[in-house]
C-alpha cells in the first residue's frame, strides 16, 4: 500500500496511492490509541495508508504521480483523491487503468490527469521530476528522478534488470549510469527480493519452462498466474499457440488486463483467434485446452478457489487435468495455498508449482542481490532508504548497499 510523501519550500509530492488486500491493521499496532485487539486482528479486504496527515496540507500538495499500474501502488487513488483534489501524473497505460478503476466506481470524479512519456521531466510546485523507464512485472513501470534546489532523491519504484521483459523495452543501463554525477542525496530502493542472491529471473525464461509442462501433458491444462502481468499473459498465449490449445481466461482482472494491452497496443496480433469464453471451451478436447484462472494465492473468492471446491458455473476440474502455479507464495499465503493444493490433489489433479519443477515458470519483477548492486554502482548515491518490504527485506537491502560501498543505509 506505497504512499510516498517528499516534502520541500513548503509543498508536498506524493509518489503513488495504492491498497493491500486482506490484511489486519496489526502492522500499525503502536498508532492505534483505543488498543482493540478485535480491530487489530480482524482482516479487512482493503486497506491503504492513513492519508490525514497529507490530507490536512492538501492545499500545499502539489502532486501526486503514479509510478504504475499494479494495485499497491495505484488502487487507493480513486477512493482518497477526493481528500487531495490535486493533479495525477503518470504515463498512458497506467492512465488507461485508472480510467477503468473510475468507471468500474462509478464515482463522478475530474481527476486531472497529466500523461507522461519516458525521459520526460515535468515540474510539479518545487519539484521537478524526471521518468526514466526501467523494467517489472507491469508494462510502462517508471523511476523518479526528483530534483530540487537544495538536493535530489532517485525514486525507484518498483523493478528488476531485465534485458527480455516480453513486454516493452530491455532494461537500459544508460540513463542510471548518467546519474552517478549529479550527486544524489538519497535513493529511495525496492527490497523484495533483497534477501536473495544472484540477479532476478528474466520474463523471458518463462516460456520454455511453461511450454515444457504444458506439451507433455495429453489432458486439459491450468495455470494460474498475477492477473496483472501481462508478460506472463503473452507468453501462455505463445504455449498455447504453439501447443495446439485454445485459451479461456477465469477471473475479471486477467479479462480486464487483456484488454487493457491490446487498447494499449501490447497485444501481439498473431495471438488474436485463440481467447474462447469458459462456456464454448467445455465443448473442445480435453487436449485443446489452456486455462487461465486467478488464485494463484489460494483466495478463497477467486476463480482456481472455486474450482477447486466445485462451484465454478462453466467449468469442471476433472481426474487427468494439471495444473501449474505461475507463481510465487507471497508470505502470509501459505495456508490458504496449502488447503488450495491439496483440494485439488484430492481430485486427483497434478499439480506443479514453482517449488516443485526445476523448470523455470515464474519470474518475479523485483530486483535480487545483483540487481541492487548494479544499480547501486551506476547511480552512486549518498544514502539508500529500503522501502517496499518486510523487515527482513529492507535489512537485506540496507546490508547490500553497504557492500555497494554507498555511504550510508538507513
Amino acid at each position: 500500500m506505497n504512499m510516498n510523501l517528499y516534502s520541500h519550500d513548503d509543498a508536498w509530492l506524493m509518489v503513488d496511492c495504492g491498497v493491500s488486500f486482506s490484511e489486519s491493521l496489526s502492522a500499525i499496532h503502536a498508532n492505534n490509541p483505543q488498543n482493540d485487539e478485535d480491530a487489530l486482528t480482524k482482516k479487512f479486504d482493503r486497506i491503504s495508508a492513513d492519508p490525514s496527515f497529507i490530507a490536512q496540507r492538501a492545499d500545499a500538495l502539489a502532486g501526486i504521480v503514479i509510478t504504475h499500474a499494479h494495485e499497491d501502488h495505484l488502487g487507493a487513488l480513486v477512493d482518497l483523491w477526493s481528500r487531495f483534489k490535486c493533479p495525477v501524473y503518470t504515463t498512458r497505460f497506467t492512465a488507461l487503468c485508472l480510467r477503468h478503476k473510475l468507471a468500474e466506481s462509478r464515482k463522478e470524479l475530474d481527476i486531472p490527469v497529466h500523461i507522461v512519456d519516458d525521459g520526460s521531466t515535468e515540474q510539479i510546485g518545487p519539484f521537478e521530476v524526471q521518468w526514466l523507464a526501467l523494467t517489472h512485472s507491469m508494462p510502462e513501470s517508471y523511476s523518479l528522478m526528483i530534483r530540487t534546489r537544495v538536493g535530489s532523491v532517485f525514486h525507484t519504484g518498483d523493478w528488476k534488470i531485465d534485458f527480455d521483459p516480453v513486454v516493452g523495452k530491455p532494461f537500459d543501463p544508460l540513463p542510471f549510469k548518467q546519474l552517478a554525477s549529479e550527486n544524489i542525496a538519497a535513493m529511495v530502493c525496492d527490497s523484495t527480493n533483497a534477501d536473495r542472491s544472484g540477479r532476478s529471473v528474466s520474463e523471458g525464461a518463462c516460456y520454455q519452462g511453461l511450454f515444457d509442462h504444458v506439451s507433455e501433458q495429453s489432458g486439459r491444462v491450468l495455470v494460474t498466474c498475477f492477473g496483472s502481468n501481462i508478460a506472463r499473459l503473452i507468453t501462455l498465449f505463445k504455449v498455447a499457440k504453439d501447443t495446439g490449445r485454445y485459451v479461456a481466461l477465469l477471473g475479471r482482472s486477467l479479462h480486464t488486463m487483456h484488454r487493457h494491452a491490446k487498447a494499449a497496443g501490447y497485444w501481439p496480433s498473431e495471438l488474436d483467434g485463440l481467447l474462447y469464453s469458459p462456456h464454448q471451451i467445455g465443448y473442445l478436447p480435453s487436449e485443446e485446452i489452456l486455462i487461465i484462472a486467478t488464485g494463484s494465492q489460494g483466495e478463497p473468492r477467486a476463480a482456481l478457489s472455486r474450482l477447486a471446491r466445485n462451484q465454478f458455473r462453466d467449468l469442471e476440474l476433472e481426474e487427468g487435468d494439471t495444473v501449474i502455479f505461475s507463481s510465487i507464495v507471497i508470505p502470509g499465503n501459505e495456508e490458504h495455498i496449502h488447503r488450495l493444493i491439496e483440494q485439488l490433489e484430492q481430485k486427483k489433479i497434478s499439480v506443479i508449482t514453482k517449488y516443485n519443477t526445476s523448470r523455470t515458470i515464474h519470474a518475479s519483477g523485483h530486483p535480487s542481490e545483483q540487481d541492487l548492486l548494479d544499480l547501486y554502482g551506476w547511480v552512486q548515491p549518498s544514502l539508500v532508504i529500503p522501502t517496499h518490504g518486510e523487515q527482513l527485506h529492507l535489512a537485506a537491502n540496507a546490508k547490500v548497499a553497504k557492500q555497494a560501498k554507498v555511504p550510508r543505509q538507513m
